[in-house]
């Protein structure tokens, strides 16, 4: 605000939507951001705000600006610490992790991967996590996380849509004290992937014996000089391909660039999180969501040291992730709604023989708040103190449409602002902003970490953010903004699953449950859970000659979690005779949903069977 002469923040937040490419322009000049080459041009909207141009000319590489030029100004300065659930800590200064990055970065190359070329990260949080990341984006290559929880036919998925040539695993994890072997996964998931060529296979539990394509980690890149070119990207170059899941089909895959994600992750902590020189920065997550690269990337960029830990928030007791902070002196930690719920039982004790006084802000993500939990993380872990700033957007977003701010007011569970440079508003039916009423969330202009369309799939990404209002984009959440600037997300306007904060689509569910050779269709829903904010209920019909019983519906349960993973395993699976469809054949989701639920499931005049919403009435 000092620098750009603005005497409030309400005064910053209007320049960032009014002159956007001036905003955008001075953030990242504050940032230090450095250029290979000059860019010509900030913004162009000449293909229109659905594929805008940033940076037009620019050529940078995000693994530089990560990690290279901060190797060179405070070598010596932490960048990454790392906690494995046995208690094993390691930490690496930027000096350190500049020369892992690039020995990693030789071994990229030593195994054909180049420019362009896309790679799958299917690791728990470890180092090489993060190392293996910024070595793909530094040779140029584009790499594909997939969430370490996932079974082998969901990593397939990706992997198979991506045409990952390579993937960079592990033998496995801890987690709550067990060895969760990943490698086998990995394996599977590898042999229903054409593209994979090789895996390079992190030893977490030591000398792992490894098969005819797979390459050892620490033999195929301990060895590699510790310098390493960085390869001069344009600014719309991929680095990223991050899957989200929709209501229908396949998961899309948002393809994200070198003067995006890693810029919005960066400015959203700065502005948003006021994450400062020499601070702490640790979200619980996995790689596999959207705010693991964000936590990595953003923390990097703006030069400050970010935490990542392996195993379960609880284990060995409900006091790890308190320990944790108090550790290694965290000033900035990110927990879901979910999570909260889940320790609120344990009491306050487990958290009060913790020293979090370095704590200076909380943040969440991922779904809506309700009341007590959210009281409970301010008063009880931020000891009424430490603002929580509440968060939200999505992985096609790049980081946050809304989010708060530390210079102003918050209300408990809201947001304070939309984040500054993306112009939100709430769009009633007819697409007009609306203020105190519930409406669309939207976003009315261009920013940079807005996804580059979907991969190899431009029009589905037209059709799912861009159709329903001419040039507006509809992210499908409800939202109320109230006359004072305060805003309330009501949940998702669409059918999307989201479960502990990871959004999944309906359509994988149904997939996996349709495998099974006695089930005939399925429909998934979620519906309301006191710890996980929205948990999945599946509605099985099955085919002639089979019937209803316990050990089928455990069959098909298991059956979902072997291709799903056992993070998203359904809360409950029901048989039913049919599912409310349209005369069209699709299946009503928001019918299922309200009836079951008890609510009023609205017109149903399209279906053709509304008997079937009264046998699922019963149900809830």
């Amino acid at each position: 605000m000092r620098r750009l002469g603005l005497g409030s923040y309400e005064e910053l937040y209007r320049y960032s939507v009014e002159q956007p490419e001036a905003f955008f322009e001075a953030t990242f000049r504050q940032m230090g951001l450095e250029w290979f080459r000059p860019y010509t041009r900030v913004l162009d909207t000449s293909q229109g705000p659905q594929w805008p141009q940033w940076f037009v000319g620019g050529e940078l590489n995000l693994a530089y600006n990560a990690v290279g030029r901060h190797a060179r100004a405070k070598p010596d300065a932490i960048a990454l610490i790392w906690e494995g659930e046995d208690g094993q800590v390691i930490r690496l200064s930027y000096g350190e992790l500049e020369a892992r990055v690039a020995q990693a970065a030789n071994a990229l190359e030593a195994l054909g991967v180049g420019r362009g070329d896309r790679v799958g990260i299917f690791l728990p949080m470890i180092p090489e996590t993060a190392v293996a990341a910024l070595a793909v984006a530094r040779v140029g290559a584009v790499f594909v996380p997939v969430f370490s929880g996932y079974g082998a036919d969901a990593a397939a998925t990706r992997l198979g849509d991506a045409e990952a040539r390579l993937i960079v695993t592990a033998d496995g994890f801890y987690r709550r004290g067990s060895r969760v072997r990943l490698l086998e996964a990995a394996r599977e998931a590898a042999a229903l992937s054409p593209s994979v060529e090789r895996l390079l296979v992190v030893r977490r539990f030591g000398q792992t014996p490894l098969e005819g394509r797979e390459v050892a980690w620490d033999q195929a890149v301990n060895g590699q000089p510790e310098e390493a070119e960085y390869a001069p990207m344009g600014s719309m170059d991929p680095f990223m391909l991050i899957y989200t899941s929709g209501t229908t089909g396949k998961p899309k895959g948002t393809v994200h660039y070198h003067a995006g994600f890693p810029l919005k992750a960066a400015q959203d902590m700065a502005h948003c999180f006021d994450l400062r020189e020499g601070e702490v920065l640790f979200w619980f997550t996995d790689m596999g969501w959207m705010m693991g690269p964000w936590a990595i990337l953003g923390a990097l960029t703006l030069g400050n040291t970010v935490l990542l830990y392996e195993g379960a928030p609880d284990f060995p007791d409900a006091g790890r992730l308190w320990a944790l902070v108090e550790r290694h002196r965290v000033t900035h930690l990110g927990i879901s709604p979910t999570l909260v719920r889940a320790l609120v039982p344990f009491g306050e004790e487990p958290v009060r023989r913790h020293d979090l006084s370095s704590l200076r802000m909380l943040g969440s993500t991922g779904e809506p708040w309700n009341l007590e939990p959210y009281l409970w993380f301010f008063h009880t872990v931020g000891q009424g103190r430490v603002p929580i700033i509440n968060y939200s957007g999505g992985t096609e977003i790049g980081g946050g449409i809304l989010g708060c701010v530390p210079f102003k007011p918050i209300k408990p569970m809201g947001f304070n602002t939309a984040v500054p440079g993306i112009r939100a508003a709430v769009l009633d039916a007819e697409g007009k902003p609306v203020v105190g009423e519930v409406g669309e969330l939207a976003v009315l202009g261009p920013w940079p970490g807005q996804t580059k369309g979907f991969w190899n799939a431009p029009e589905r990404y037209l059709n799912t953010y861009w159709n329903r209002f001419e040039g507006v984009w509809v992210h499908g959440d409800w939202a109320v903004v109230d006359e004072e600037g305060h805003w309330t997300i009501q949940g998702r306007s669409d059918d999307t699953l989201k479960v502990a904060g990871k959004r999944v689509g309906p359509a994988e569910y149904e997939s996996a449950a349709v495998e099974h050779p006695a089930v005939k269709e399925a429909a998934a829903i979620g519906v309301p859970h006191e710890v996980k904010g929205e948990t999945v209920v599946v509605f099985v019909v099955l085919k002639p000659g089979h019937s209803p019983g316990a050990e089928l519906e455990k069959a098909i349960t298991d059956q979902i979690v072997q291709r799903m993973g056992k993070a998203l395993k359904p809360e409950k699976l029901l048989f039913v005779a049919d599912l409310p469809k349209t005369r069209n054949a699709k299946v009503m989701r928001r019918v299922i949903r309200a009836a079951f639920l008890g609510q009023n499931p609205g017109d149903l005049s399209a279906l053709e069977n509304p008997q079937a919403v009264e046998a699922i009435r019963g149900m809830g």
